[in-house]
């Protein structure tokens, strides 16, 4: 995958992340000339019509929230039988990398986190 260019424009630069549907990509933006993630659905759900539809629905959810707490969803296509989701990319450590650095986290930590990912839920349920 790492140098493949999908839809003529996304670069796939390295592998940041995976998933039970899809793996995400760090891949630059050619016509916008900025990073991006990539998230692509595993080819053994390609030919799969519910992961299709699970995989196309999440994109359109996702792309109709508008928080500080949730990615931005830029673009949803395919290109041949890679079918893929650009997000906006955000640069930094994920939450198990900051514990694995910095050990277990305070209590004042645990509950600023825990606030933000309860807004970021309740704003993906109200959408």
């Amino acid at each position: 995958m790492i140098g493949m260019i999908l839809g003529n424009r996304y670069e796939i630069l390295r592998e940041i992340g995976s998933g039970g549907m899809a793996n995400v990509y760090l891949a630059h933006c050619r016509l916008l000339n900025r990073n991006v993630a990539v998230k692509i659905l595993k080819s053994e759900f390609v030919n799969d019509k519910e992961f299709l539809e699970r995989f196309n629905k999440e994109a359109q959810v996702a792309a109709t929230i508008s928080s500080p707490n949730i990615v931005n969803v830029y673009d949803v296509g395919h290109d041949g039988d890679i079918h893929y989701i650009v997000m906006e990319y955000v640069e930094g450590q994920t939450l198990k990398e900051y514990i694995d650095a910095n050990g277990m986290l305070s209590w004042q930590e645990t509950v600023e986190y825990a606030m933000q990912i309860c807004y970021a839920l309740d704003k993906a349920h109200k959408s």
